[in-house]
């Protein structure tokens, strides 16, 4: 007895939660316009109130509000009753449910009556209005409200454009009530929060806030600079005789001049999931925000016979989309390493289903991510996925976080091959400093290498590079070097015959010889480029000074500032890195060193020059090699240490910047005039 009573109040204890939950995001969307939780997560929290109701109904707490239809109405306008109430929609989510919704249907008509046909229509993103025309002259405008009663919008409603303000073909009518829904098209919100940025105003959130927030101005002037529309979608009270179906009555709304939405009659299952596929697949290029469809028995008098239930009625429901946010939990946080040595957490997730696939993974990009998010393993989180974009993190709910939850730390060595881990003071982006060693990274490594700005090993392109590597004939850069102990096997490959193999075997012996900055390239550490690579060997002289350099002197080269020279620094204290220089050396690879007391009295000794824009009697490599000659060193990019900017043709950000800092600007004409003196 007692563990069924522990065991109810445990029910009751999630229920509670939940209305509490429930009740705290129903005041903020229908009341306050400023919803803390997106539509899909709302829906979730209700669907797991409503399934323990149903498990559990003498548990049902007297409060719940999963019979109630919207919130409380603002003070601020004049309430007003409906005479006739607006009821919400059930929803359903898949084929399964729809059809259950369906079968059901059946089951309370008579025989006869049964496999109705159905309307089926767009479930437009607004809010739903109710508009009241006497003897065709609009008279009253009111929100949905708690259902029961709305908000007097009248004034704010006769400012859309496209709500007719007399209706001539209704001037027999007494008392016409149009319902529909008042949204803001996405090109309307898009130039409104551009003008509110500009103006530095509160931007809105999505087209439905920003509709509600518009009908709720108490100043019917501010609406009117709103870019709302009205679509209807029913007619509630008033509808001529000879109308039978909803069909007809939207088409009679339609020859009156109200705008509608896209509506298609459906036979059966078949033709609803026909209808609705072909939206989904039409949702973005639609001008509104949509969030599913609405079946609605056809026939008004079977509707009428069908009824309502406390909440909704018994004749439709809303198809929605496949949920585009969901909450789930994030079991565990793993870390990849990527081809550029990009350390990359991957949240593992309790698998939940997201914008109608199952997502059991997510990324969070980078450890700066982590912690902006605040997240952790255990953590309740909202995942999102719209379309084919990649699934993400949205929100991390911390309220319902465990108290022995700790935070995460980035791994201090490569989880694949052991390396120190980079993260430089203000980066986000930590990486693997193994990139010659490193098996994620190695391909990439091969790759680089060998290019033409590298060792330029000509004949050994990224094709059979790649082919070699997934052969295991080359895993590290050092093993190129080896490639002649197998030419029988590298013969015996598809189109590599022995001339070709002696031409690449020449090739590889060939680029032996090379130059200090080529090499300092080739080994591929983040942030060296070729630049970078001469202001080293220029500064340094020498391959073994620059491997022991500590950060200081790194921090002299120009061109190198504190994260790149965090970069090279832990580059050249991986174990692995080292072995794999030696056995590049030991190869045979070999360069004049670089005097740098040699360069002390040509003309442009110590100056630092940043080469931009198009040049018309060189290119820019050639402008470079140029200046090098000439003793000064080039950076790629303008700093406090930069000298002189060489400016060509669109010169861009590099030029706004070196005017902010007073750099001394050339252009072509000037700089070809003083290499030429």
């Amino acid at each position: 007895m007692r563990h069924h009573e522990d065991k109810n109040e445990h029910i009751v204890k999630q229920m509670r939660a939940l209305i509490d939950e429930l009740k705290q995001h129903n005041h903020a969307y229908y009341v306050l316009d400023e919803p803390q939780i997106s539509d899909n997560e709302y829906d979730q929290l209700r669907y797991t109130l409503l399934s323990l109701e149903q498990h559990h109904p003498k548990l049902i707490q007297s409060d719940s509000p999963i019979n109630e239809v919207g919130g409380t109405p603002l003070p601020a306008f004049s309430q007003i009753t409906h005479t006739i109430p607006m009821l919400s929609l059930g929803n359903v989510f898949n084929q399964d449910e729809l059809a259950d919704f369906m079968r059901k249907v059946n089951e309370r008509l008579p025989e006869p009556l049964r496999q109705p046909e159905y309307v089926m229509e767009l479930k437009l993103d607004g809010l739903a209005v109710s508009i009241l025309y006497k003897n065709g002259t609009l008279m009253q405008a009111v929100t949905r409200g708690d259902g029961q009663t709305g908000e007097d919008i009248s004034q704010n409603v006769k400012t859309i454009h496209n709500v007719p303000r007399h209706l001539p073909q209704a001037v027999n009518i007494d008392l016409l009530e149009v319902r529909g829904e008042v949204l803001m098209p996405k090109a309307g919100f898009a130039k409104l929060n551009r003008e509110a940025k500009d103006r530095g105003d509160k931007t809105f959130a999505n087209p439905r806030n920003a509709a509600a927030g518009s009908l709720r101005q108490l100043d019917p002037s501010i609406a009117a600079t709103r870019p709302l529309a009205f679509y209807a979608y029913s007619v509630n009270q008033g509808l001529p005789m000879g109308i039978h179906t909803q069909h007809q009555s939207l088409q009679w709304l339609s020859e009156l001049g109200f705008t509608l939405a896209k509506t298609v009659i459906v036979k059966d299952l078949s033709d609803a999931m026909t209808f609705y596929q072909q939206v989904l697949d039409e949702r973005d290029a639609l001008p509104f925000e949509i969030d599913g469809t609405v079946i609605k028995v056809n026939d008004l008098t079977l509707q009428a016979r069908l009824g309502y239930l406390s909440r909704e009625p018994r004749w439709a429901i809303a198809f929605k989309f496949p949920a585009e946010t969901v909450i789930t939990t994030l079991n565990t946080i793993n870390w990849q390493v990527g081809r550029t040595g990009q350390l990359t957490p991957v949240g593992k997730l309790e698998p939940v289903q997201v914008g109608g696939v199952t997502v059991s993974s997510v990324t969070l990009h980078n450890f700066g991510e982590i912690e902006r998010l605040d997240i952790r393993a255990g953590d309740t989180v909202s995942v999102h996925r719209a379309g084919d974009v990649i699934p993400k993190v949205t929100r991390v709910w911390h309220d319902k976080r465990a108290n022995d939850s700790k935070p995460i730390t980035l791994p201090t060595h490569c989880p694949v091959c052991d390396s120190p881990v980079a993260l430089p003071e203000g980066e986000a982006l930590a990486r693997c400093t193994g990139g010659l060693y490193c098996p994620a990274q190695q391909q990439e490594a091969l790759i680089h290498f060998v290019s033409r700005k590298a060792m330029d090993i000509d004949g050994l392109g990224e094709r059979w590079l790649v082919s070699f590597f997934k052969q295991g004939l080359i895993k590290t850069v050092a093993d190129i070097y080896q490639l002649h102990t197998h030419k029988e096997t590298l013969m015996g490959l598809e189109k590599l015959g022995e001339k070709s193999v002696d031409n690449l075997l020449f090739a590889i012996e060939a680029s032996k010889a090379t130059t200090l900055p080529r090499f300092i390239y080739a080994l591929g550490i983040r942030g060296v480029g070729e630049s970078t690579a001469h202001n080293l060997a220029n500064q340094f002289g020498e391959l073994t000074p620059l491997m022991n350099a500590d950060i200081n002197a790194l921090l002299a080269t120009p061109d190198v500032g504190n994260i790149t020279a965090e970069l090279i620094y832990q580059f050249f204290r991986a174990k692995h890195n080292l072995e794999v220089i030696t056995a590049l050396l030991d190869a045979g690879i070999h360069w004049q060193s670089v005097h740098v007391t040699q360069e002390q009295n040509l003309p442009l000794t110590g100056e630092v020059w940043v080469v931009t824009g198009t040049l018309a009697s060189m290119s820019r490599d050639e402008a470079k090699e140029k200046l090098q000659a000439l003793g000064a060193k080039v950076s790629g990019s303008v700093s406090t240490k930069t000298t002189t900017l060489l400016a060509g043709q669109k010169a861009g950000s590099k030029l706004d910047k070196a005017q902010k800092l007073g750099i001394k600007v050339v252009n072509e004409e000037v700089f070809l005039a003083m290499t030429s003196s």
